[in-house]
């Protein structure tokens, strides 16, 4: 599962990846890739990743065209989720979107240490 939108559309949408029809499964790529690429905007404002930014266009995009960093690409995945999933499908209820807001502040501040460290 290294494929960024099959990672993150197992993790939105719950379709299995090994499923015969997960590449036919497309009718929400468009939106997903959107969303995707709008998080690592905001990853590459936070020092994360490539420095003339990143975008991916299809399900061909790895994590680590990303990032290679191991530790932080775990961190990086789940940041996207959290991104997408709110903006594509976010939960009813007001609680569980504060605790994904709340855990995307954290990664926020978690991803600018980690790669502030690293540009030292």
């Amino acid at each position: 599962m290294d494929s960024i939108l099959n990672t993150i559309k197992k993790m939105v949408l719950g379709i299995p990846i090994n499923s015969e029809n997960s590449e036919e499964q497309s009718a929400f790529d468009t939106d997903l890739i959107i969303h995707i690429n709008t998080a690592f905007s905001v990853l590459t404002q936070l020092g994360a990743g490539p420095e003339g930014g990143f975008s991916i266009s299809d399900a061909n995009s790895k994590w680590t065209d990303f990032i290679a960093d191991k530790e932080g690409v775990e961190m990086v995945k789940s940041y996207v989720y959290l991104k997408v999933r709110m903006a594509f499908d976010p939960p009813g209820n007001s609680f569980a979107l504060d605790a994904m807001k709340e855990a995307s502040k954290e990664y926020e501040w978690r991803i600018c240490e980690a790669y502030e460290k690293y540009s030292d």
